[in-house]
């Protein structure tokens, strides 16, 4: 059933005059899927409720940082005691060397940290750390890979297997674009080839270390060893990105997930930047890698990053607390068996409607595609029928499931996502399934 939504749509017309859109990041705006935007006023569990007091059943989890749920009492104490004795102080404090030695200790490769206060901050920074221990400027990311807006990262791909980049979005120069290569995710004949023409002039390789942010598209066998052996022989630093991934898929994220399963015969990345589960709901971020590396930052290396509140007493709490927790209770193990028992149902519902549809998985996180096409770079992401994906997604909301509301993004459980909750989910996949079935089977090219 349709739920009443005149309060959300009367702080989304507020909003739309004070905050550019209405929302303060693109995606919430529900422009992919249509309809309006819910204004949620609580979250507890696996729940979220609105302002016009509709609950509704989380598979957003904040994009990732609620692998706990929301709400969790322990997250909740330990922000509680931090706060009581002081918001931010602009000193070092004990938190943030706790948080860096947990993330240390779960991630054999790296070997020093730097605490930022976003993803974005933390991908900048990496790349700003890479140019300067290589001495060089070109930097190469695939496209589809999603690494915060900054400026030399929003750039889209030409024609053809590789080309230097053009500005994705307005304010974005040419000369900013310039020295950003973009190759096809998985492409590892591009690379090879990037690098044949360009390899003394390549500072790093950006990656997401498993892409979820054009829906999950993980790296072929073979591919993340290639990035690390062509960028070893040709003196340039691997960055994975584990912003989503880190602390999620796994104890020590996709790098702890892909080297247990495959291995890394070929090396481990130079950098690592994390944030969402590392900060538990708080804003909070980090990039970090081999000492020799990390030892070009200010102050003790001529590399300047810095930030007012980088490492704050509260954020760094809840995020530790997080952590700590994943571990204790078994989170991991948890979250997969939710994801084993949801994907063959949403599957089977999609199935039983004759609706085309590739179901792609990093671990616990996993995509719907509404193509029927295994999905192995962005261009094949964006074959998908995205009005089937809308349909869908408006057949869940009404059924008291909030979906992500866009096509490209990853679905997320969390350790509150019980059976029960699990339960409720199935039953309104039939539904939402005919509702995609109802649109005409067309994908773009």
């Amino acid at each position: 059933m349709k739920h009443e939504t005149a309060k959300s749509a009367a702080l989304f017309e507020r909003a739309e005059h004070v905050i550019p859109g209405g929302v303060n990041s693109p995606v919430r705006a529900f422009k992919a899927v249509g309809g309006t935007p819910r204004f949620i006023t609580s979250a507890t569990g696996a729940w979220l409720r609105d302002a016009d007091g509709n609950d509704y059943i989380d598979l957003i989890g904040s994009w990732g940082p609620m692998i706990m749920g929301h709400s969790r009492p322990e997250v909740l104490a330990a922000v509680q005691e931090a706060a009581v004795k002081g918001f931010s102080f602009g000193t070092p404090s004990t938190g943030e060397v706790e948080l860096a030695e947990e993330i240390v200790a779960r991630v054999d490769p790296v070997e020093q940290v730097r605490l930022v206060s976003s993803g974005t901050e933390a991908t900048m920074s990496a790349i700003r750390l890479a140019r300067g221990y290589t001495g060089r400027a070109k930097i190469v990311k695939f496209a589809g890979c999603y690494h915060g807006h900054v400026d030399a990262l929003l750039a889209q791909a030409g024609s053809g297997l590789a080309t230097f980049s053009l500005p994705d979005t307005p304010g974005v120069t040419g000369a900013q674009a310039s020295d950003t290569i973009i190759v096809d995710y998985n492409d590892a004949a591009g690379l090879e080839a990037v690098f044949a023409e360009h390899g003394d002039e390549i500072a790093c390789v950006i990656t997401e270390a498993s892409p979820g942010n054009m829906g999950v598209v993980p790296p072929r066998e073979g591919f993340t060893n290639t990035i690390r052996r062509l960028t070893k022989a040709h003196g340039a630093l691997m960055i994975s990105d584990e912003v989503m991934t880190g602390f999620r898929v796994s104890d020590a994220g996709w790098y702890g997930y892909e080297s247990a399963q495959l291995g890394y015969p070929e090396g481990l990345a130079d950098l690592f930047t994390f944030g969402k589960v590392m900060g538990g709901g708080f804003p909070a971020a980090a990039f970090g890698g081999r000492a020799d590396v990390m030892e070009h930052l200010a102050p003790t290396g001529p590399v300047y990053q810095a930030g007012t509140l980088s490492g704050n007493p509260v954020a760094t709490a809840a995020g530790l607390t997080t952590l700590k927790l994943t571990t204790e209770l078994d989170v991991y193990s948890h979250i997969a068996r939710a994801a084993d028992i949801l994907r063959p149902a949403v599957a089977s519902a999609l199935e039983t409607e004759g609706v085309e549809h590739t179901i792609q998985s990093a671990n616990s996180m996993f995509s719907v595609f509404f193509t029927d096409r295994e999905v192995i770079n962005y261009d094949d992401a964006r074959t998908q029928n995205v009005d089937r994906y809308s349909a869908f997604f408006n057949a869940m909301l009404d059924q008291g499931i909030h979906m992500p509301p866009s096509a490209f993004e990853a679905w997320f459980l969390s350790y509150a996502h019980t059976d029960e909750i699990l339960d409720r989910i199935i039953t309104a996949l039939p539904a939402a399934a005919k509702a995609a079935a109802s649109v005409p089977n067309t994908q773009g090219n």
